[in-house]
C-alpha cells in the first residue's frame, strides 16, 4: 500500500480523488497524455489529481480526465493556422524600432536587444 500521504481515492482529505505520482488507476490521464493520443478533455470535470512532492517547488499538482469522455482533438484549419502564424509574428516585432527581429522579444526587457542596448551605448 502506498504511504497515506497522497493516497485518497475516494477524496475525502482533497475534495476529488488523489493519487500518489504513477499510482493513477487505468482509465484516467492528464491533458498531455490526452494530446499524446489525439484527445482533448472536451468541457469534462476534473477526474482525479495526482499529487507529489518535489524537492524546488513543494507539492505539485497533475489533474487527470476520463478516457471515455474526452473528445478528439480539433484539426487546424486554415484560418487557425494564419492566427497563429500572426501572434508569433507579433511576438518578434520590436514596439519600439518597429522591425521583425527574428526571436522571439524577452519577456524582461518587453523590446529587441538592439534598443534595450541603445541606453547603454549612450552613455
Amino acid at each position: 500500500m502506498p504511504g497515506p500521504r497522497f493516497w485518497d481515492p475516494d477524496g475525502a482529505r482533497y475534495g476529488i480523488p488523489t493519487y500518489p505520482y504513477r499510482l493513477a488507476p487505468d482509465g484516467l490521464a492528464t491533458r498531455r497524455q490526452l494530446r499524446a493520443r489525439g484527445l482533448r478533455p472536451g468541457g469534462q470535470p476534473v477526474a482525479a489529481q495526482i499529487l507529489w512532492r518535489s524537492r524546488r517547488r513543494g507539492i505539485r499538482a497533475a489533474y487527470l480526465y476520463r478516457l471515455d469522455l474526452a473528445r478528439p482533438v480539433r484539426p487546424m484549419t486554415p484560418a487557425r493556422w494564419a492566427a497563429v502564424g500572426k501572434a508569433l509574428a507579433a511576438r518578434r516585432r520590436c514596439p519600439t524600432c518597429r522591425r521583425d527581429v527574428g526571436y522571439t522579444l524577452p519577456a524582461s526587457l518587453g523590446i529587441c536587444l538592439t534598443c534595450a542596448d541603445l541606453p547603454v551605448l549612450a552613455a
